[in-house]
């Protein structure tokens, strides 16, 4: 198997950055597939407006025409908060311990990622893809998680492929300015979400009355 991506998140709900993000990570890093990971409980946010049950199912509906996409719930499954190294350790149990694992973050989560969980440990279970504007230059703010991306650096998907894990490979990606939040606000103000997120999603949002929208029955 070649590297899987990992990508996770509330997908509160899933939009079309979310899935860009998975589609250009997966082509420009030779990902074998992209698994996207709702989260019940993450440690570091609020608590997500739509239930577990309704979040999956819109990562279902996003993802469906896609094959290099899969859905993973082990997340929702988990009673206590949603930690990402014990999600990776569940999927190491699962995978030859050959098998490449790309966890793809942006760059401003990369920038907190000293305040994650087991981070260090998390560094040499998985490689880093950490998405970035184009132009924008990744800068780690303490010396610690400095000289861990120095160390770690690669442009190479190669060296993706060559290890399960331990490099962090920088990725531009196409800047789409999509928040979950500001949606979520515009369906409670009444406003379009349309073009935001998949027409399947929204027909659930409305169908289903989440966050507000009109036209749930």
């Amino acid at each position: 198997m070649g590297p899987v991506g990992l990508l996770g998140g509330t997908f509160d709900p899933v939009h079309l950055a979310h899935l860009r993000l998975a589609e250009e990570a997966w082509q420009a890093c030779g990902l074998s597939v992209v698994r996207f990971i709702p989260s019940a409980r993450p440690p570091h946010r609020e608590l997500p407006g739509a239930s577990a049950v309704h979040r999956l199912r819109m990562v279902e509906l996003a993802t469906r025409r896609n094959p290099a996409f899969q859905v993973d719930d082990r997340e929702l499954r988990r009673p206590a908060a949603s930690y990402t190294i014990d999600t990776v350790e569940g999927l190491r149990a699962e995978l030859a311990p050959s098998v490449p694992l790309c966890l793809i973050v942006g760059a401003d989560a990369f920038a907190l990622f000293e305040t994650w969980k087991r981070w260090r440990e998390l560094l040499d279970r998985v490689h880093l893809i950490v998405a970035h504007r184009p132009g924008f230059e990744i800068r780690p703010n303490t010396p610690a998680l400095a000289a861990e991306f120095e160390a770690r650096l690669t442009l190479r998907n190669g060296d993706l492929a060559a290890a399960a894990a331990g490099r962090i490979r920088p990725l531009a990606i196409t800047p789409l300015g999509i928040s979950a939040t500001q949606i979520r606000r515009d369906l409670r103000a009444g406003l379009s979400a349309r073009y935001l997120l998949p027409e399947s999603v929204l027909g659930y949002i409305e169908s289903n009355g989440l966050y507000g929208s009109s036209d749930g029955g």
